[in-house]
């Protein structure tokens, strides 16, 4: 069997069996042994089964082609893998995905999902007037928060949505200490040197965009290695900062494992932080794909957003 059949069979297997493992993971999910277990493990054992029969077919077939075609199998087999590739661009693929990640991944997945969907909810119930009116103010400052992220290898549009909620894209001085774009107030000197070798500048003004944009994404890919590059809890260290002791300290305290755990605690700290970063970032990823923001109740938005993803967390399929 050539290279091409090989890949190209491998490919649409494995998009085969996401796809229907997937569905039967939604279509039988529950805990009661004949409702959904049984009908479940019967789903994969007719998969296998079909995959398998499906093998013996294509290699009875490449066997015939053999002396009266030799390219029909190849050609076949290439045509196969385009129609998968096709298909993973549906929506009803990238649903079954989303179920089938969440079976593989387990509590970690369920929970990451649980709080993503809380980011698509607070998407949904942004003016998207005002998300206009921000979108077109970071104009400005695109180039200085473009090259922060090359830097730091962040998400630009992870940056942007750290700005559209530390400032709304209105630079100033507040009454708790913040400066400038990204609100920057204590910075721990390990961030300051990381900053000032990729501006390659020793002395850091944050009145200057450029100089607090990189001050920014460095102090967030500190608090992201801090957190073990979990996004959730990265994002929320970059806005506590080092009060308190610092989100680590706060979470040993509770003996809190993740964002959802920590969650009950912050009675008095910004729990929604972020939740309101990934929703802008949300709407800056779909101004860049899309070339507008799409209303997420209207038609089939709500699969079509989840399927390009949020920065940082989901990339979409």
């Amino acid at each position: 069997m050539s290279s091409i059949e090989i890949f190209s069979l491998g490919i649409t297997a494995v998009c085969v069996i996401i796809m229907l493992v997937g569905y039967f993971a939604e279509r039988f999910s529950g805990t009661t042994f004949l409702a959904h277990v049984l009908p479940f493990a019967s789903g994969i054992l007719l998969l296998i089964t079909i995959i398998s029969l499906l093998l013996i077919g294509w290699w009875k077939l490449r066997k015939w082609s053999q002396p009266h075609a030799e390219l029909l199998a190849p050609t076949l087999s290439i045509i196969v893998v385009l129609s998968t590739l096709w298909l993973i661009n549906h929506d009803q693929f990238t649903q079954a995905y989303g179920h089938f990640r969440t079976l593989v991944g387990g509590k970690a997945e369920a929970g990451r999902i649980t709080v993503a969907h809380q980011v698509y909810a607070a998407y949904r119930r942004h003016d998207s007037t005002q998300l206009q009116t921000m979108i077109n103010r970071s104009s400005e400052f695109r180039s200085a928060i473009n090259d922060a992220a090359q830097a730091f290898k962040i998400d630009v549009h992870l940056l942007l949505g750290i700005a559209a909620t530390e400032s709304s894209f209105i630079p100033r001085s507040s009454h708790d200490g913040g400066r400038g774009l990204f609100q920057i107030t204590r910075i721990p000197e390990i961030v300051l040197s990381q900053a000032r070798k990729y501006l390659g500048n020793e002395k850091i003004s944050l009145e200057n965009h450029r100089h607090n944009a990189f001050v920014a994404a460095a102090t967030f890919k500190h608090y992201l290695a801090e957190m073990k590059n979990d996004l959730f809890l990265g994002l929320l260290a970059y806005n506590i900062g080092p009060a308190n002791g610092g989100l680590r300290f706060i979470m040993q305290q509770y003996d809190a494992t993740d964002f959802a755990t920590i969650q009950p605690y912050l009675q008095t700290l910004p729990r929604d932080y972020p939740i309101r970063v990934l929703s802008y970032a949300l709407a800056f990823r779909l101004w860049h794909k899309e070339g507008k923001l799409l209303a997420y109740e209207e038609g089939n938005n709500a699969a079509r957003i989840q399927r390009i993803g949020i920065p940082g967390l989901f990339t979409g399929f």
